[in-house]
């Protein structure tokens, strides 16, 4: 599994991250770690529209998500 740590970051820096993830990474699961709601939805949004499934789990104050 391949993780991008994108904590702390603001937009649009994790979302790019994530696209530099699923472009070198892309067959593998990517997890992606942020710490801002607005940040996992649009990290969120963007997986999904790179036709990818995604799981969100919230761990204290902060978001883990899983491309797969």
């Amino acid at each position: 599994m391949y993780e991008v740590d994108a904590r702390g970051l603001s937009c649009p820096e994790p979302v790019m991250l994530t696209s530099a993830a699923l472009k070198s990474h892309g067959n593998e699961t990517i997890k992606v770690l942020v710490t801002e709601p607005h940040t996992r939805a649009n990290v969120e949004k963007f997986a999904k529209s790179q036709g990818k499934k995604v799981t969100v789990t919230e761990k204290g104050d902060e978001f883990e998500l899983v491309i797969e």
